[in-house]
């Protein structure tokens, strides 16, 4: 039997096993401090010369990073050290020793890190990044299952495309074209008429050529699909659901956002009204036509690009005085110290010069803007740095949306689509609509956009028979993830990310 680092708490000043792997460590004459990983939490443990013996010492001088390995001491509560416990080690057991783990603490390239995802993930970083998807998981389940939902599975196999067929995966079933599923929405449609409410979690797969730090080819999906409900009822459960999920990750995983440095104020606010503005209204808020709370969203754009040319000025200055200090001549220990400074530094300029780079490329799209499009990456982002909370943009052009989305009554140019905006630049989380009742309407757009009404005979039997008002919405796991955790990419977001040029490991 042995113990685990997160019940660290409940066995202060007891003596306890513990199983797992080296972190890293480092040593003096008659002590070396490593830090111990066991899949559930970090800590330090403390191996002294006088208190183990000269042998064990030897033994735990030889400890590589990522060696396996079975300490048993006693716990101490500590609140300098990382989980406010250390272990004081009486006795090493070896299981494995690493040799030349190649990801080490110093700076890696990101396609060095992606090659090598299956080792990533065991750094502090990604440990915590899958924790708070974990939670976040265990939110959503608990919303829906909570609120009377009924999880559902939708097939991953279609014969159809839900959307057109331009950003499909075709496979071949049994001699018959098949498709990976880009959604499970249609299907869902059909479990609410027979459960009332349902949601499905499961995976999606889009074939963009895309290379956006958004995009993924393979992504996790969570449709719920409700009967009887309007777009303003559907929008109250997106809100309501959301705020769920982030209060439950904000109460569940403080120290791994803490670890990842995550400034949770922009998250605290969900507990306030999302905003929610017409499409219509959003393109004059977007083009600097429209203040909203004192903010223009063309100036809030010039001030952002002045920050962070003042950013790159800044953090320069303080490479320069750091540099200066390492000639100067150091102990080992603060030069060490002194050159992670300077490489995240160097990690924070680089932000900064992107944001350089594209801040007038955003004003310029904002400003000129064409009313009935779509909102692009770096329009949203644009859009909801005006707004402290999420954004629901609401009432979307007809043109631009799916089929299956209902009019708004006497707007046919409208439908009664809703986009959840993420604020601090991350865009769309959520998309979802009331669902269009009418068959010949459905008919009708099938044909415009060029479908096969063949393909949807099945749903269209939806409507023939006991058709009723619902509603639904999709939301992306990863893209949750990448905000809740402010991550600068996708990929980061998901254990083994699928994405255009990126299939292994």
């Amino acid at each position: 039997m042995h113990q685990y680092i997160q019940d660290f708490s409940k066995y202060d000043g007891q003596e306890v096993t513990v199983k797992g792997w080296v972190a890293n460590s480092r040593s003096s004459k008659t002590n070396i401090f490593v830090v111990f990983r066991d899949g559930t939490g970090f800590a330090q443990c403390v191996v002294n010369l006088d208190q183990v013996g000269e042998a064990q010492f030897e033994t735990a001088k030889r400890l590589t990073q990522e060696s396996s390995v079975i300490f048993t001491g006693l716990i101490n509560k500590d609140d300098r050290q990382i989980g406010g416990y250390e272990l004081s080690v009486k006795t090493i057991e070896v299981v494995h020793l690493s040799k030349d783990f190649p990801i080490s603490p110093k700076e890696h390239g990101i396609t060095f890190l992606e090659d090598r995802r299956h080792l990533w993930l065991r750094s502090k970083r990604q440990w915590a990044i899958m924790r708070v998807r974990n939670q976040i998981i265990m939110g959503i389940h608990d919303f829906f299952q909570s609120n009377g939902f009924v999880q559902m599975d939708s097939p991953i196999f279609t014969g159809s495309a839900c959307e057109g067929t331009t950003d499909l995966f075709e496979t071949d079933f049994f001699g018959k074209p098949a498709y990976l599923a880009q959604s499970g929405q249609l299907y869902g449609e059909a479990m609410a008429m027979a459960m009332g409410k349902i949601y499905t979690f499961g995976p999606t797969f889009r074939a963009e050529k895309s290379k956006t730090s958004r995009h993924l080819s393979e992504f996790w999906m969570i449709e719920p699909e409700m009967a009887y409900y309007t777009n303003e009822m559907n929008m109250d459960l997106i809100e309501n659901f959301v705020r769920h999920v982030i209060l439950s990750v904000l109460e569940k995983c403080k120290s791994e956002l803490e670890m990842l440095g995550r400034d949770t104020t922009s998250l605290e606010k969900v507990t306030g009204a999302f905003p929610r503005v017409s499409y219509t209204d959003s393109v004059k808020i977007l083009r600097g036509e429209m203040e909203v709370n004192g903010k223009n969203a063309i100036t809030v754009q010039e001030e952002d690009l002045q920050t962070a040319k003042d950013k790159v000025a800044a953090c320069k200055t303080k490479i320069a005085e750091n540099e200066k200090i390492i000639k100067g001549g150091v102990k080992k220990g603060k030069r060490n110290y002194l050159q992670s400074q300077i490489d995240k530094l160097k990690g924070e300029i680089k932000k900064a010069e992107e944001q350089i780079r594209n801040i007038p490329q955003w004003i310029e799209s904002a400003k000129n803007f064409t009313d009935g499009e779509d909102f692009g990456g770096s329009d949203e982002t644009v859009l909801t740095r005006v707004f402290d909370a999420p954004v629901l943009v609401y009432n979307w052009p007809t043109k631009i949306k799916a089929f299956y989305m209902k009019e708004v009554d006497g707007h046919p140019e409208f439908v009664k689509g809703v986009d959840l905006l993420a604020p601090e630049g991350y865009g769309e989380i959520v998309g979802g609509s009331e669902r269009e009742t009418d068959i010949n309407i459905l008919l009708k757009k099938i044909e415009e956009h060029e479908l096969d009404e063949a393909d949807f005979s099945w749903y269209l039997d939806l409507r023939r028979y006991g058709s009723v008002p619902h509603s639904g919405f999709g939301l992306g796991l990863a893209r949750m993830v990448r905000w809740i955790c402010k991550l600068d990419h996708i990929r980061e977001a998901v254990p083994f990310p699928r994405r255009f040029g990126r299939l292994f490991p």
